[in-house]
This record gives structure tokens, C-alpha cells and sequence, in this order.
């Protein structure tokens, strides 16, 4: 059996001291902090040949991040925050590799990352308090921590449709993008999904296909993006106040400073919510979605006054009223799924070489050797997109195989649902880590600044047990119980549990129906955080045993 890690193995108990899956932001930030700061034995392991994560994977065209670039970027170096120049207002994927490129380099990250990689067991070794971790090498490396940061949305959805693999033309998913590209010029193209991705892909798409077919089963609140070039003043003013910018980010629910909603779209005349709205709209991105007002996800009055704006809109730019109709949400409130940004997302509707499908009025049966095939009528297409989304958040977390004390697997324990303690641990398996897990605020809040957030709580909880001779940190099941209490309550004061979306599990068949994250918003999060670890970290049992407990009892013996 070929051993993937015979040259990088060092000579002790335990190959590693800390095992990190994934090397995107969170695997990046985790190897720099653990290794770099606390000086410990770390090894990265990715399924990809480069790092990047969801940046690495996701290569669509149209890809880009829709929170502004100079807030979507790592805070913990302020040279890195003053040298690297973003050329737009939200960047494009490309620029974001480039960037965590950059940080590879520049931090000298990649001779402790092992490519090529997938996790697929990661069992607890009770005798000896280590992880196993085996992959689809064949190889198995050991370590006291295993840290899982493969991304919450990193496992593609599996596709539903009959007939796929009879089809003779070809076949992508926006998730796992050839890294040279399609050609579409010249051909007809299928796309079935209009979420985040497909809305991104659309416009791109249109503009090269002979032909573009949109297969539509939600229509979506899509807002305006407003990218444009990066404004040389406004970066100077952010590059000059960087630390304050930072801490204003991290005092707010979604990790994104100057965003002040007002308390109530209730509360003020018609005339006053159109100004904001109007103003908001105009400024694009999340200004729009999360800088209305603080009502909107709480008081469904309140958000049918931002559904109506947002389908009034969309009528304004589909010229034709049918057309219109079917890409109007009207079964579900504003802002419970999430709200994806766009890019003459709608006028591409406009276009004569695009058709819109409804599939709920007419359901997809199958996919045949020429096209996709619904009860109404056959579409005939030399490509197929699917934009079909996730099995976001617990699905990377499940796929790894993770089995805990007592030869639990983390699959049969969150058979109904996830269980964590903040989000980070899980009771029953000692020294896992999740950065951005289930039951934290992860997705809602701005993911470089969450990522940096849980890995320093990872390595802070690492450096006490190191310093009070401590090996094990586990959730209590106490803990973890009142956790998902209080993150299931909050979730219930929302209107999420009324929309099925990927937030709430509902896009897998059989997932569980439950919130997956947490709903108090990143400041709260925060300061619950703080609190226990000012509190000895209060809801973790920490403990000495396995390997290194055994080796001090006999050196005290000896």
C-alpha cells in the first residue's frame, strides 16, 4: 500500500498534533495559527490539487463573492490587509484564488498540505486519546486534534434525475467546474437550478450559447450586486482605519460594518420605507437583504412590505408579463432563503435565445440521450448545467466517515438533526473541532471573519490544555443539549422554519427538516463564546488521558 505521508511523517506517538481537513480560508488560517503561533506538528489535508476550498471547486462563470472584497478577506495580518490590491467592489472567483494563493505563499503554507487527498474515516482511538484519520489513498495518519474545515458548502448535490448518465452531450455541476473552462458558443445549453449559482451562470451563459434553457422550480428574490472597479479613495479610507473597520464588522450580526437597519418596516410611513428601500436597492449587495430593517425575518407584515418592493422590480425589468410571473416569488417570505446578489439576472429573460422553464407546472421526468424531458414537452441541448445546489453543512462533515467514543458514528448521532455545542464540538468525540459548523452563526456571517473566529477558540481551548496538562476537550452532553435548545428556539421566533431551503436541510431528500444555523447573530454568538472561556470553558469536560497520561503516570512512577 502506497503511503502518501512516508516523507512528511515525524518520529512520535502521534504522526501530528493536529490534522486540519480542508485548505480553503478555514484550513489556510488553522495551519498559520496552530503551527506559526503554538508551534505544533500540523498536517492539511485537501481532495483538490490546490488550495482554495469553495474558491478551488466552484469555477463557474459569473462566480463571485457578493460580500464587499475588502470586508471578504482575512484579518489577522495587517501587512496582508495593507499589500493586497482588489481590482473590484465584490471580487470574482479568480481574484479570490489568487488571493488565498497569496496567503499560501506567503505564509509558506503548502509544504504542510498533502493535495490529492480525501478524508473518508476519522475514528477515535480511546486507548490511546488520538484520531485516525484514513483516506482514499489507502493511507491512515494519527493525531491528537482533528479539525474539520472543509467548508459548509462543499459537497455538491447529487442529481435526481432519471437518464443522466444516458446522455450523450455534456454534463457540469457549478460545483466541481472543469478548471480550463466551457466553450458554449455555438451550442444549446440546459441549466437546471436558478439558486445562488444558477443566477450567477445564467447571464454569462446567455451571452456565448446559441441557445440558453432555464429549468425553474423556485423563483428567487435576486437582488442587484452593483459590483464595479475598487474606489481608490474608499480603499485608502478602509486600508487607513483597518482595525476599527474590523471591530465594527465583528459588533454586528453579519460580520459587515455600515450596515444600519432600522428597527421597523412597520414603524415608519410608506413614504419613508420606499426611500429606504429605493436606497438600499441602489447600493446593492447586502446592504439590500440585511440593511432594511431589523423586522424583516421576524414579523411577516414587516417582510411582505420587502417582498412586494422586490417582485414590483422584478416586474419593472421582464418585458414580458408572463415571463415576469414565473420568475416572481409569491409562496414564500423575502430573506428565508438565501438572498442571492445578481447581474442583469432578469434582463437576460429578455433575451431571444432564452427560454424559461417552469418545472413546477411542468415537472422534469427525465434526462434522455438529447435533452431533458418534462410531462409537457422535450428540450433538446448539446450541454447540461446543473446549478442544483448543496448538501450544505452537514453533508462535508458526514461524508469524512467520523466515528467517536464507543464506536459512535457522528452519521447516527445527528440522524435527526445536527448536535453541537456552539457550533464547534460535538459530545461523544473528543478533540473534534468544527470550524463554522452546524448551530453557528457560519453562512450568515462574513465566513473570513466566522473562520477566524472558531480557529482562534480552537487554538486557545489547544493552548490551555497544553498549559494545565490537559489532553481532551469534549462537549458535555448537558452543553450541547441546552445548545440546540436555545438554537432551535431562536430559529423558531424567525420565518425560516416556513420556506424549505438549504438553511432548514429541506433541498436533500430524507435530510432532516431543522435549522442549520444559528439565528442570534455574530455579536451575540461572540460573546457567548467569550464567556465560556472566561468561565474555564464552562460546558466542556477537559481531561488527561490516552497516551501522554499514561507516559506522566509512569514517569511519576519511575
Amino acid at each position: 500500500m502506497t503511503d502518501a505521508y512516508a516523507d512528511e511523517r515525524p518520529t512520535s506517538p502521534t504522526d501530528f498534533d493536529a490534522i486540519v481537513v480542508g485548505a480553503g480560508f478555514a484550513g489556510l488560517y488553522a495551519l498559520h495559527k496552530l503551527r506559526d503561533q503554538l508551534g505544533m506538528r500540523v498536517r492539511v489535508i485537501e481532495a483538490g490539487d490546490g488550495v482554495g476550498g469553495t474558491w478551488y471547486w466552484n469555477r463557474y462563470p459569473g462566480a463571485r463573492c457578493d460580500i464587499e472584497s475588502l470586508h471578504y478577506s482575512y484579518s489577522f495580518s495587517a501587512d496582508l490587509q495593507q499589500e493586497w490590491e482588489w481590482s473590484e467592489k465584490y471580487a470574482s472567483q479568480p481574484e479570490i484564488l489568487a488571493y488565498l494563493n497569496h496567503v499560501a505563499d506567503r505564509f509558506r503554507l503548502r509544504t504542510d498540505i498533502t493535495f490529492k487527498t480525501r478524508v473518508t474515516s476519522a475514528v477515535w482511538d480511546e486507548t490511546h486519546g488520538v484520531w485516525h484519520v484514513g483516506s482514499d489513498t489507502g493511507a491512515t495518519v494519527s493525531a491528537r486534534y482533528l479539525i474539520c474545515g472543509a467548508g459548509n458548502l462543499s459537497v455538491p448535490k447529487t442529481p435526481e434525475f432519471n437518464g443522466i448518465d444516458t446522455f450523450r452531450g455534456e454534463v457540469y455541476l457549478t460545483g466541481k467546474w472543469p478548471h480550463d473552462g466551457v466553450d458554449f458558443t455555438g451550442k444549446t445549453v440546459a441549466i437546471i437550478g436558478t439558486g445562488s449559482s444558477g443566477i450567477q451562470a445564467i447571464p454569462e451563459i446567455a451571452e456565448e450559447a446559441d441557445h440558453l434553457t432555464v429549468f425553474q422550480r423556485t423563483p428567487n428574490y435576486a437582488t442587484p450586486l452593483g459590483n464595479k472597479p475598487s474606489e481608490p479613495e474608499r480603499v485608502a479610507a478602509v486600508k487607513a482605519n483597518y482595525p476599527q473597520v474590523r471591530e465594527a464588522a465583528r459588533n454586528t450580526s453579519g460580520g459587515i460594518p455600515e450596515l444600519a437597519p432600522l428597527p421597523s418596516a412597520l414603524a415608519v410611513t410608506a413614504e419613508e420605507r420606499r426611500r429606504v428601500f429605493d436606497e438600499c436597492w441602489a447600493e446593492g449587495g447586502f446592504r439590500f437583504s440585511v440593511g432594511t430593517f431589523q423586522d424583516i425575518l421576524v414579523d411577516r407584515a414587516a417582510n411582505d412590505t420587502i417582498a412586494e418592493y422586490v417582485r414590483e422590480r422584478i416586474r419593472q425589468r421582464v418585458s414580458d408579463p408572463a415571463v415576469a410571473e414565473k420568475l416572481t416569488p409569491t409562496d414564500y417570505p423575502y430573506g428565508t432563503k438565501r438572498p442571492p446578489c445578481e447581474t442583469n439576472y432578469y434582463e437576460t429573460f429578455n433575451r431571444t435565445n432564452v427560454t424559461l422553464v417552469d418545472v413546477v407546472d411542468a415537472p422534469i421526468v427525465s434526462i434522455t440521450e438529447t435533452g431533458v424531458r418534462t410531462t409537457a414537452a422535450e428540450y433538446d441541448a448539446d450541454v447540461i448545467v446543473l446549478a442544483t445546489g448543496f448538501d450544505a453543512m452537514t453533508g462535508p462533515l458526514l461524508e469524512m466517515g467520523i466515528v467517536g467514543r464507543g464506536g459512535q458514528k457522528l452519521a447516527d448521532k445527528w440522524v435527526d438533526g445536527p448536535r453541537t455545542f456552539l457550533g464547534l464540538s460535538v459530545h461523544g468525540f473528543p478533540n473534534l473541532f468544527l470550524i463554522t459548523g452546524p448551530q453557528s452563526p457560519s453562512v450568515l456571517y462574513n465566513m473570513p471573519l466566522a473562520i477566524e473566529d472558531h480557529v482562534d477558540f480552537i487554538a486557545d481551548s489547544i493552548g490551555y490544555l497544553q498549559q494545565n496538562g490537559l489532553d481532551t476537550i469534549e462537549a458535555t452532553l448537558e452543553a450541547e443539549s441546552g445548545w440546540v435548545t436555545h438554537a432551535t428556539e431562536l430559529a423558531q421566533q424567525t420565518l425560516l422554519p416556513e420556506t424549505d431551503s438549504w438553511w432548514m436541510g429541506a433541498n436533500i431528500p430524507g435530510k432532516p427538516r431543522v435549522c442549520m444555523v444559528y439565528l442570534g447573530g455574530a455579536a451575540v454568538y461572540r460573546g457567548i463564546c467569550a464567556d465560556v472561556v472566561a468561565k474555564g470553558y464552562e460546558g466542556f469536560t477537559l481531561s488527561a488521558e490516552g497516551a501522554p497520561a499514561l507516559e506522566r503516570a509512569a514517569a511519576q512512577i519511575g
